[in-house]
């Protein structure tokens, strides 16, 4: 089937709906045309989503259905996985709201599995109130690390800057011990393919930067780079793999020479996602590579400050739902070309982006 004949169904998990995640995706499906290019499928209720409606002003239609076999193409449809009304308090940290995040979560999660979404786009949720005995892990990534194939790893992708996580949510005591050569190399790895099968970028570049500052200094701050990092990285780099590094993460950002590599690889959170948002937040996504499904979700959280009000930006939700799409004709079309390797390929493959 083509890509013109085929009907990409992108789940879509609520999140907070206290946040603006319900917002953003209103906001995003009240332009028409982008229901030309997916069938979305909100994995929620119809209730709390009219609601937001009102309140914000929207005039989005939605299409209340009661089973992912009901899908209307070209519309945007709401699973409703549960009946009872649900308070909404904008702006507020609720425990029971963090539930219906993690249902709608799981729930997609596991269309996702059996191939009645083609891809996930999540809304955020807020950690602070998902996280309990029933649901112990700390962010979407590690839940679908478990669920679906592959190893994942936290990737956000904008125009300008691609940026992978060795270590995502982990305290900063505990990062250096858990950096070991064996890490490097599944990640370098992980990245190295993402791009390849889900970016068509056939020789990738990759850098890496160190996790002491200034690189360690030579061991004076540090030894990680000298024992385990330039070791990896030379072992990697002796096996065909473009990769660079370790790199001084203040000067490599300052001086700009991330625009010289296709990928990046930070050491810890705040090191990746620190940069990665002063250069590219608001418009970025942050996409879970190496895993045999895919997901994406906007570079922002709840933002309960702004929720209910109508103030919220749909640019990053917007391009998570592009991305998605694009990965998803990418792998497809790169998986028609092994199979045929005499079939010419199309120079592009990507979505259409539609402009306010």
């Amino acid at each position: 089937m083509s890509q013109k004949e085929e009907i990409i169904k992108v789940g879509i998990s609520i999140g907070d709906l206290n946040g603006i995640g319900s917002e953003v995706i209103l906001k995003c499906f009240e332009d028409s045309r982008m229901l030309e290019i997916c069938t979305p499928i909100i994995f929620g209720n119809s209730k709390p989503l009219s609601y937001v409606k009102k309140t914000i002003g929207n005039n989005t239609a939605i299409q209340g259905i009661d089973s992912l076999s009901q899908v209307i193409p070209n519309k945007l449809n709401v699973y409703n996985l549960w009946k009872e009304n649900i308070n909404i308090s904008f702006g507020k940290n609720d425990p029971l709201i963090g539930k219906y995040a993690i249902k709608s979560f799981i729930s997609a999660t596991e269309a996702l599995k059996n191939g009645e979404i083609d891809v996930l786009v999540t809304a955020p949720i807020n950690k602070y109130n998902s996280v309990d005995e029933e649901f112990k892990y700390p962010g979407h990534t590690d839940y679908l690390n478990e669920q679906l194939e592959g190893d994942a790893l936290m990737f956000l992708v904008s125009d300008e800057l691609k940026i992978g996580l060795l270590t995502d949510h982990l305290p900063i005591q505990d990062v250096a011990k858990a950096i070991t050569p064996e890490l490097i190399e599944q990640k370098v790895k992980t990245i190295n393919s993402t791009l390849k099968k889900d970016f068509n970028v056939f020789t990738p570049k990759i850098a890496v930067l160190g996790l002491n500052p200034h690189a360690g200094d030579g061991g004076v701050i540090g030894k990680e780079e000298i024992e385990t990092i330039i070791p990896t990285v030379k072992k990697l780099h002796e096996e065909g793999i473009l990769v660079s590094g370790p790199f001084a993460a203040d000067g490599f950002f300052g001086s700009e020479t991330y625009k010289h590599f296709d990928a990046v690889i930070a050491c810890y959170h705040d090191q990746g996602l620190a940069p990665f948002k002063a250069i590219s937040f608001g418009k970025g996504v942050n996409y879970t590579a190496g895993l045999d499904k895919i997901r994406t979700s906007p570079d922002h959280g709840t933002a309960y400050e702004i929720a209910g009000k109508g103030l919220a930006d749909v640019t990053s939700f917007r391009e998570a739902v592009y991305l998605a799409i694009d990965i998803y004709n990418n792998r497809n079309r790169n998986l028609e070309s092994a199979n045929n390797p005499l079939q010419p390929q199309e120079k592009d493959f990507s979505t259409k982006k539609i402009d306010n």
